[in-house]
């Protein structure tokens, strides 16, 4: 790894230089091992480089400082590699152990470890693999926090805080771990006082089965997506942290099909215990699973003949996962505003109902950035999708720091999805959301008319929606709420907005609840001239961030479907039929006036 590394450190150097040289050693600098140790792009500044000399963005100097800002990088893990990987007062500690399987232990185990001694493993297996870790022996010096001496393990590299799945100390031995990629790290510390036995642990590669503890993770069968192997039985355990559910999604299946499920099979605890779930088989995925209580058993198991591609499925957990079907709420990334783990991929379903479109307002974002070769959100990044499931349409996908707009659901469901890599991490984001009523708003030159589905709002009385004060309270007609108020009642008033005449009001509905006030405000308007009417969404609270009281940022206009939905007026722009019945009064007065004339003269 020094020696790689090494060599990337030279050709780097030999590229500051001008002259042919530099250029013909460009391509073996490219295809060199320019990722760290751990597998990231962390010398994507030195590619950054080239790539602005090539195409003539920046000068010639820039690109060297680029490119030394890259070397940096370099000589800087190169010193971290020294500096964990060493001997420790003339005593051998640390390592990286890429072998199948092996074990290793504290320094002098079983005798008492040294003191001021600082080791770190670092297990590196086959791409596409995990790593399951466990502990034959565990004694540390305790502290309640484990200040002193401790063990850290982390589901990747050490290096970044967000990969840590816990801290150690005492006599009671961590729970099995199984990391969510091919790289795990164990960094052991001694203080200067008192050393115990130390601990001993060991670790396998591809291991059928497992305890899973992290937020969020990945399962896949034996060999995937290869045919599955005859005669295995792999039992996973999933295990969330506190009261906290668990949620099971399938993204791919393909196992032996049978009519009851009997050959070769997938089942799903609710938890420990004999109590048998549903066996799932053939090639339709199994629903959207999830726990009764914090832990979520997975059975596979094949027999000894007809196999198939076998099952991939992302587990969701704690703070990772979260159904929110409150009209109105806040959230936002695991451990914001400190920085979120890497290595997750999180659900946060907004289901609200019927009727109701979901409205997110994006407070907070600060993701990796995008990369800076192909501008795309590569890494980082979190999506919006309009519906349930992935499998609806996309919204939006962001990284970076810039907030994006809000966005609205076509819907009453909305899924959040936060995915992470290997490495880098930041604050995360925040968001709060809004259940929107749609509604029909119209206008003539004289009176609003306000129209809302009684399904969206159930089960609210009429007297829950009102106009300007309680005594303008909706009534109810068929399937609708129904406001219908002149100009002069309901607190409207008259007011200038862009040079333009408009007729405003507030449109009140209240949900309020165990003593708990929460009430959506709307402002109705209508330009009379035009016969013009609109609805803006309100707010004068905290909890919208940026976007309290700024009611230009949240016009409302129902979608076609929904307007259609409703029975009376379907359009937002209602036309005053007053005018056309003067109109053609006045016209049939001057038809039966000729028609007299007419026949007076014949007389």
């Amino acid at each position: 790894m020094l020696a790689e590394l090494g060599s990337c450190l030279l050709l780097a150097v030999a590229l500051l230089g001008p002259g042919p040289r530099a250029q013909a050693m460009k391509g073996t600098l490219v295809n060199c091992i320019l990722q760290d140790a751990f597998g990231r792009k962390r010398q994507k500044p030195i590619l950054d480089a080239f790539k602005h000399k090539e195409e003539g963005i920046g000068s010639e100097t820039r690109a060297v400082g680029v490119a030394e800002r890259g070397l940096g990088m370099l000589a800087a893990r190169a010193s971290w590699i020294q500096g964990h990987f060493h001997f420790s007062h003339g005593i051998k500690c640390g390592g990286v152990l890429s072998a199948p399987s092996g074990n290793f232990s504290s320094p002098n185990f079983p005798r008492l470890y040294p003191y001021n001694t600082e080791c770190s493993w670092l297990i590196v297996v086959a791409e596409g693999s995990s790593v399951l870790l466990t502990f034959h022996a565990f004694d540390l010096e305790y502290h309640d926090t484990c200040g002193f001496d401790f063990l850290e393990i982390y589901n990747g590299a050490s290096g970044d805080k967000g990969n840590l799945l816990g801290r150690f100390c005492g006599q009671v031995p961590p729970p099995p771990f199984t990391s969510s990629w091919h790289v795990m790290s164990v960094i052991f510390h001694s203080d200067k006082h008192v050393a115990s036995r130390g601990f001993s642990a060991g670790y396998q590669k591809d291991v059928c089965g497992g305890v899973l503890t992290g937020l969020s993770g990945v399962l896949t069968s034996p060999e995937y997506p290869n045919n599955y192997p005859n005669n295995m039985e792999c039992r996973w355990v999933i295990r969330a942290t506190g009261p906290a559910t668990i949620k099971l999604v399938f993204v791919d299946f393909q196992v032996e099909g049978s009519e009851k499920c009997t050959y070769d099979y997938v089942v799903v605890l609710g938890g420990p215990g004999p109590v048998r779930g549903h066996n799932y088989c053939g090639s339709t995925r199994p629903p959207t699973l999830v726990s009764l209580g914090h832990e979520l058993q997975v059975v596979f198991k094949s027999d000894f003949n007809i196999g198939g591609r076998g099952f991939k499925a992302y587990y969701f957990s704690g703070e990772c996962q979260e159904v929110y079907m409150a009209v109105r709420g806040n959230f936002s990334s695991p451990q914001y505003p400190s920085s979120y783990p890497n290595n997750i991929r999180c659900h946060w379903t907004i289901r609200l109902p019927p009727g109701y479109r979901v409205k997110v307002f994006f407070l907070d974002l600060e993701l990796e950035e995008p990369n800076s070769l192909t501008r795309t959100c590569d890494f980082d990044h979190l999506a919006a999708f309009d519906g349930a499931s992935e499998e609806a349409p996309l919204l939006g996908n962001w990284c970076g720091h810039h907030l994006p707009p809000p966005i609205t659901s076509s819907h009453n469901q909305l899924l959040l999805l936060l995915h992470t890599d290997r490495s880098t991490t930041h604050r995360g984001f925040s968001v709060a959301y809004i259940g929107v009523v749609p509604m029909n708003v119209s206008c003539s030159r004289t009176d609003f008319q306000i129209l809302i589905s009684t399904q969206a709002l159930a089960p609210l009385e009429r007297t829950k929606v009102y106009l300007g004060s309680r005594s303008c309270s909706a009534q109810e007609v068929g399937s609708n709420f129904k406001i219908q108020a002149r100009f002069d009642t309901c607190g409207t008033e008259s007011q200038r907005r862009n040079n333009t005449s408009v007729i405003a009001s507030v449109l009140y509905i209240d949900f309020s609840a165990a003593g708990q006030e929460d009430i959506h405000e709307y402002e109705v308007r209508c330009e009379p001239r035009r016969k013009e009417a609109s609805v803006h969404l309100l707010s004068g609270s905290n909890w919208l961030g940026p976007y309290a009281a700024t009611a230009e940022h949240l016009q409302e206009v129902p979608l076609r479907d929904e307007a259609e939905a409703l029975e009376g007026p379907v359009t937002m722009v209602a036309q005053d039929t007053s005018d056309i019945v003067f109109l053609g009064l006045c016209i049939l007065a001057g038809v039966l006036m000729v028609i007299a004339i007419i026949v007076l003269m014949l007389l």
